[in-house]
C-alpha cells in the first residue's frame, strides 16, 4: 500500500501559527494591523472628548511601532517623534479645553498616519519575495491611507464648522471613514459628497491612490503569494 504524497500546496501548521503569533509581535506588522483596527473602531464608536484623546494615544502607538517595524529611516523617526510628542501634549490638553484643541487632534492624526505607510511601503519594496510581512505590511499601509484621508476630511470639517459633505448640518467620525474608505475602493455608494473644495480634490486623490495601490502592490503580493514558502524567506 503506497503512501499518499503529501500536498505541498497545503500550509504547514506551523506557518500558520507563525501568522497567527505575527498578530501578537511588536516587530510584526500584524500588530500594526491590529491598532490600526482598534483606532477605528474606537473612533466610529466613541464620540467623548476623552475618547477622541484614547484615539490619538492609539494613533501614536500605531505610527511608532509602524516605524520600528519598517526600520523607517533616523530622520524620520526623529521627525515622527516630536509629531507623537506634541499630537500626546494636545491630546491631554484637549481633556480640559475640547473647543480649542479639536481641530489640532485631527490635523495631527492625519499627519501621523500620513508618514507611517510611506515607511511601510519602502521597507516592503527591499523585502525578498513575498512572506506574510509583506502581506500584513501591505494590508496596514492601505488602511493607513484610508485613515489619513479620513482625518484630513474630519479636519476640514472642523475648519469649516462642520460642513464637508453636501446636504448635511455635521459631519462626525463614523461618516467621514465611512465615506473614505468607500472612496479609497472606489466603492462610491454616493450618499455622501464633498460639498466643495478642497474635499472633492481630496476625494479624487484618494480614489486614484487606492487604485494605484490596488494594481501595483497588492497585484505584486497575489501574483508571488507563495504561502508554503512563508516560513522560511528571511526579510531583506
Amino acid at each position: 500500500m503506497s503512501t499518499p504524497e503529501p500536498n505541498e500546496d497545503r500550509p504547514q501548521p506551523h506557518v500558520v501559527r507563525r501568522f497567527l503569533q505575527a498578530f501578537v509581535s511588536a516587530d510584526s506588522y500584524g500588530f500594526v494591523l491590529l491598532l490600526i483596527i482598534a483606532s477605528y473602531v474606537l473612533s466610529v464608536t466613541v464620540a467623548s472628548d476623552w475618547g477622541a484623546s484614547a484615539v490619538v494615544f492609539i494613533q501614536i502607538g500605531t505610527v511608532w511601532f509602524a516605524l520600528r517595524t519598517a526600520q523607517a529611516r533616523r530622520p524620520v523617526r526623529r521627525a515622527a517623534f516630536v509629531l507623537m510628542v506634541v499630537a500626546g501634549l494636545t491630546a491631554i490638553a484637549s481633556l480640559s479645553e475640547p473647543e480649542g484643541t479639536r481641530r489640532f487632534l485631527f490635523a495631527l492624526g492625519s499627519v501621523l498616519y500620513f508618514v507611517a505607510p510611506f515607511s511601510i511601503i519602502r521597507h516592503l519594496i527591499g523585502r525578498r519575495g513575498v512572506d506574510q510581512e509583506t502581506m500584513l505590511g501591505a494590508i496596514s499601509a492601505y488602511l493607513l491611507f484610508g485613515m489619513f484621508f479620513a482625518f484630513f476630511y474630519m479636519e476640514i470639517s472642523v475648519v469649516n464648522d462642520g460642513a464637508f459633505f453636501a446636504g448635511q448640518a455635521t459631519t462626525n467620525m463614523q461618516q467621514v471613514l465611512f465615506f473614505s474608505f468607500t472612496t479609497l475602493t472606489t466603492t462610491g455608494y454616493g450618499n455622501l459628497v464633498p460639498a466643495a473644495n478642497p474635499g472633492q480634490t481630496l476625494a479624487v486623490s484618494e480614489m486614484i491612490l487606492g487604485q494605484l495601490f490596488l494594481i501595483t502592490a497588492m497585484g505584486k503580493i497575489v501574483t508571488e503569494w507563495r504561502p508554503k514558502r512563508w516560513s522560511v524567506d528571511p526579510p531583506g
